[in-house]
């Protein structure tokens, strides 16, 4: 046998036992071995580094916007508007994405069937081809995904194409029992040999937050209780190389799950719900925390580095969905204009004029919440104090018609307002209202991020108060008067809100214990509308009835202690 020959027979059965562990399937036993072999033989392939970039895509809180819209953006310490969102250019830039990104993922974590006329006409059936059209590839649950009960949240969520996860959301079995999971509590992301784990949190104080009627049948657990768990379980069993939190917590309860030691061995949180912009990484204990702001306006693009199935390095960036650079997608155009055409008319019938721009960014006081309680004010002439929740969502309107001015059609009354609640009213004692104003201050601006809770400061007219944000909890106000006259702790004082569906007959929002609760035959939509035919034109300016002490009244988030600027 030639010298040649001999070499590669030695060669050959070096290399026999490898084939015990290699499935002898049709031409891939010799391929496995020759690849071996020549990584074996080769130098430069035995000492190559294997390099993956994985990139996710992120959505939240769109709140069924699904046109462009006016926003709102803070440059130079002023107001700037810009045109932004539309889920046909969300179509189109995630079709760019997906064509510049091999590896791509697209997740969306909440707030997706609450927020416009059409999603409450529809109870949400309208928005799920939409977003079955842009081809997400997982969910999560936000909070107002119960506002049309659970059932039905179940059926939308059921609806949609891509997997949906949520590790703390509970069928209520009653009396508090808690019986299986709602929804898968983790998804992996299995692309180039690498393994990517999401675990999925909502709002556990759904049932606090919002009317407890929407939540019924559900119950809710903290991240806490068992997030260690999953990790373990995407870790050590599963193998992932990286693991990600999907969260609809809020930016500060986002901040503080990030530095709790259930959260050892999480990368990232990719949150939702307080519709923060988080441009830089917010970098806590254990994971890196961001937020992509809200209604179509941006994508969070997150790139995660691997060599050798180790992660190694990330990038974030914060993309501007840009309306006027984007081509509607026609698919997902069509589908929207379909979907719309019947309410379309009743969607733009103008109600009335502004003559400045509507906008709900500041924590403090705003035009559209000025808007809200002159017109409540406006119908209930005998009550003392008007409230209003200290609702993020309904993005800005500057744009001003044929007339000069900025029309505000009914399906903008509904974006400000998606619950017609009924209007209530009842007496309260000057000592609760002191109560109530402590607490729902400390849900804003509590030095513990855990205390915080989703929402702006609660509006009101009527009444005014001078207040330290960052005061002592339980000693920030420092003034208050209603109707110019000191607060009287032992006086009665007649106070006008929204019915929530559910809370206690004795409840009138949020403040325990009030008395002679009524319902009117007013909803809030009705006394919008009529408000708006007695004064076509408003100018809802905001009057300084919440006066901070130690924050300007341009203050644009309640997150403190960490670097991060709303822009």
């Amino acid at each position: 046998m030639k010298e040649k020959d001999q070499a590669s027979r030695r060669n050959f059965l070096r290399k026999i036992p490898l084939l015990g562990a290699i499935p002898l399937l049709p031409g891939t036993a010799w391929a496995a071995v020759n690849a071996h072999s020549s990584e074996e033989e080769s130098p430069v392939a035995k000492n190559a580094v294997d390099k993956k970039c994985l990139s996710i895509f992120q959505t939240t809180d769109v709140h069924c916007q699904i046109h462009p819209h006016d926003e709102m953006f803070w440059e130079d310490n002023q107001k700037v508007f810009r045109k932004t969102g539309g889920y046909a250019q969300l179509a189109s830039y995630f079709k760019k994405l997906r064509k510049s990104h091999q590896n791509a993922f697209f997740v969306d974590t909440g707030d997706m069937f609450q927020g416009s006329e059409l999603s409450v006409k529809t109870t949400g059936k309208a928005i799920t081809p939409i977003l079955n059209a842009l081809n997400y590839d997982l969910y999560l649950p936000g909070n107002w995904e119960v506002i049309y009960y659970k059932e039905n949240m179940q059926k939308l969520l059921g609806a949609l194409n891509a997997p949906k996860i949520c590790a703390n959301m509970y069928h209520d079995l009653g009396e508090g029992k808690k019986g299986e999971l709602i929804f898968p509590p983790y998804h992996i992301w299995y692309k180039e040999g690498v393994k990517v784990g999401f675990i999925g949190y909502t709002d556990p104080l759904v049932p606090l937050r919002q009317s407890p009627n929407y939540s019924k049948g559900i119950i809710y657990t903290s991240p806490e209780e068992n997030l260690a768990h999953y990790v373990k379980v995407l870790r050590d069993q599963e193998q992932c190389q990286a693991v990600i939190i999907l969260a609809h917590l809020g930016l500060s309860q986002q901040i503080h799950l990030s530095n709790l030691e259930q959260c050892r061995g999480v990368d990232y949180i990719l949150g939702g719900d307080t519709h923060e912009r988080v441009r830089i990484p917010i970098q806590g204990k254990y994971a890196k925390v961001v937020e992509p702001g809200a209604f179509g306006s941006f994508i969070g693009q997150l790139d995660l580095h691997f060599e050798n199935g180790k992660l190694v390095k990330d990038d974030y960036q914060l993309l501007e969905v840009k309306s006027n650079d984007l081509k509607a997608d026609e698919e997902v155009e069509a589908i929207i204009k379909k979907n719309e055409s019947q309410f379309y008319e009743d969607i733009n019938r103008v109600e009335g004029y502004s003559s400045i721009p509507l906008y709900r960014y500041f924590v403090i006081e705003n035009t559209i919440d000025t808007l809200i309680l002159d017109a409540l004010s406006w119908q209930m002439k005998a009550v003392d104090i008007v409230l209003s929740n200290g609702f993020r969502f309904c993005p800005p309107r500057i744009t001003r018609d044929k007339t000069g001015n900025i029309p505000i059609t009914n399906g903008f009354i509904y974006d400000m307002l998606p619950v017609d609640s009924t209007v209530r009213t009842a007496e309260v004692t000057g000592d609760q209202i002191m109560k109530w104003l402590e607490k729902e201050l400390n849900n804003v601006f509590a030095k513990e991020a855990s205390e915080r809770f989703g929402g702006w400061v609660v509006k009101f007219k009527g009444m005014k108060v001078e207040f330290y944000a960052y005061g002592e909890k339980g000693k920030r106000v420092r003034n208050v008067w209603v109707k110019d006259e000191p607060l009287d702790l032992k006086k009665l004082y007649k106070v006008c809100a929204c019915e929530r569906d559910g809370d206690p007959a004795d409840m009138l929002c949020r403040i325990k214990g009030v008395k002679d609760a009524k319902n009117t035959s007013y909803t809030l939509h009705q006394v919008m509308r009529d408000y708006l035919k007695a004064n076509p034109l408003v100018t809802p300016t905001p009057k300084k009835s919440a006066i901070c002490l130690d924050a300007p009244e341009t203050l644009l988030t309640q997150v403190t202690g960490v670097q991060y600027e709303f822009k």
